[in-house]
């Protein structure tokens, strides 16, 4: 009965702007996800060695293409930290996470990882996007839109954050943010993603995880803090990249940021199958 009633009273406290906003932001979402850019597209990860790496679709290249490219398409050549692309004649040099080559309905694109290279490749017809059924949300719920403290850290602050393949990055970390949620005091510590430090971002996992929710932790994009508050809409917390391939490099939860407590909003796992 108690949990009814909380559920029938948090439909009622639910603005139609609220609700509208979350719609808004989870049909971007899936627009996003399902796009040529959209992780479903992402195919392969290949780490560069020093010098030649050819690439095609033949067994005995170093980088093996789906059977839509040419035998021997090309090489990657990797000198000091510097990645060029030979195709036919044509050789250029590539600028890192900035330069695609394109070879038919696929994509390549280096990155570079804790000072290591690697190329990134994208089909735009792989079996992940054809066979999407969509993503799936829990419900909008007007309890998980929280708006907490924000505690700016004391100095400038490097978070230690690692990803799934051992690395770890430090990110600048602004603060923390603490709320309240099923009656207990909660911080997530906030990063910036970006150097234009527009908004913050969130790392977290919560313990929906492995089951509903993606098993290594969710994300949540939170607008710039304003007068010691920030606003928390679980509603939009969505799966990392990894729940969409393996091949991507997803940061992890700091300790600090995994909670123990359930938040039954936001993206669930099951988008995938």
């Amino acid at each position: 009965m108690t949990r009814l009633f909380h559920t029938a009273l948090a439909l009622l406290l639910m603005t139609p702007a609220h609700v509208q906003e979350v719609e808004a932001y989870r049909r971007a979402r899936a627009i996003k996800v399902t796009s040529d850019d959209g992780w479903l597209t992402v195919a392969g990860l290949f780490w560069l060695k020093p010098g030649a790496n050819r690439f095609g679709s033949a067994p005995d290249c170093d980088i093996v293409l789906p059977r839509s490219a040419p035998p021997q398409a090309g090489v990657f050549d990797l000198t000091e930290g510097a990645v060029t692309v030979t195709l036919g004649k044509e050789r250029r040099s590539l600028k890192a996470e900035t330069d695609v080559v394109s070879l038919g309905r696929l994509r390549m694109l280096v990155i570079e990882r804790d000072g290591r290279m690697a190329v990134r490749l994208r089909d735009l017809d792989a079996p992940a996007r054809r066979t999407f059924k969509g993503l799936r949300w829990f419900p909008i719920r007007s309890e998980y839109r929280i708006t907490g403290r924000f505690v700016p850290h004391a100095a400038p602050k490097r978070l230690p954050i690692p990803n799934i393949l051992g690395y770890v990055e430090r990110l600048e970390s602004p603060g923390v943010a603490v709320f309240t949620l099923g009656g207990k005091e909660h911080r997530l510590d906030a990063v910036y993603e970006t150097d234009e430090r527009n908004e913050l971002f969130f790392i977290f996992r919560d313990r929906t995880a492995g089951h509903e929710t993606y098993g290594a932790g969710r994300m949540l994009y939170a607008p710039l803090p304003r007068d010691g508050q920030v606003v928390l809409d679980f509603n939009q917390a969505f799966t990392p990249p990894c729940g969409f391939t393996r091949f991507a490099t997803c940061p992890l939860p700091p300790t600090q940021n995994r909670l123990a407590v359930r938040i039954e909003a936001g993206e669930l796992n099951d988008s995938v199958e």
